[in-house]
């Protein structure tokens, strides 16, 4: 045998031979159940008082599917829109407008310099928003949660 067929046989032939030679298992189907969100015992959309908030923002996200299964964070965003103060460069007038901070996370409850940012004095009108929460259940499949919001009255 010649070189070529040889370096044929071993590079082409043999992976496609093993690949074929795999079996395929079928894919269970699986119907994501329904997960509901929870911080501290609030649910989404929930307005909360300063003191109120700078409680709960401590506490971790708690994801439960409607069998009361708990599942673990794999992955979220949170967004917080903050209220601040601007000046008008040429005119010098002072003005409210929002700044925005936002960040991908893998842990909860909240890294210490978010909890500083969002516990540093807030005020009414200032919203978070914890989106795309991908978690994950005890055979490890991921799923996305609902969108968590909290805003601040």
């Amino acid at each position: 045998m010649n070189l070529k067929k040889m370096i044929f046989y071993i590079f082409v032939l043999l992976p496609l031979a093993s690949i074929n030679a795999q079996v395929k298992k079928p894919i269970a189907k699986f119907k994501q159940p329904k997960i509901t969100v929870n911080l501290g015992g609030f649910k989404d959309s929930s307005f909360l008082a300063p003191a109120q908030f700078e409680e709960i923002i401590r506490l971790p996200l708690k994801f439960v599917d409607d069998k009361k299964d708990e599942k673990s964070i794999s992955s979220y965003n949170i967004l917080y829109k903050k209220k601040v103060v601007s000046e008008d460069e040429e005119t010098g007038k002072v003005y409210n407008t929002t700044t925005i901070k936002n960040a991908l996370l893998r842990v909860t409850p909240l890294p210490i310099l978010w909890l500083n940012a969002l516990t540093e004095n807030p005020k009414p009108g200032e919203e978070i928003w914890f989106y795309d929460i991908i978690v994950k259940d005890k055979q490890g499949r991921l799923m996305y949660a609902p969108n968590y919001k909290l805003y601040i009255k």
